[in-house]
């Protein structure tokens, strides 16, 4: 029984590693390279929705230019 958990012990705290990962990777990241904007300026954290700055990317043919954030959006 102690080999089994010294062998499934290591194997379950990768495991929760990878599963409860605090960074979001929600974008795309070649947007986030060419926007020199973090996931989250667009994102909210553990969200697949998108906030003001999102949606003006989408709306804008993938970039940011012109966009000014109001009060609370896209930081």
């Amino acid at each position: 029984m102690g080999r089994y958990l010294a062998l499934i012990a290591p194997a379950g705290l990768v495991m929760a590693a990878v599963f409860f990962d605090p960074t979001p990777t929600l974008a795309k990241p070649e947007y986030s390279r060419r926007t020199k904007k973090e996931c989250a300026y667009c994102h909210p954290p553990n969200s697949w929705d998108i906030n003001e700055a999102g949606k003006y990317f989408r709306d804008h043919q993938h970039s940011l230019e012109g966009f000014k954030p109001s009060d609370g959006g896209g930081k």
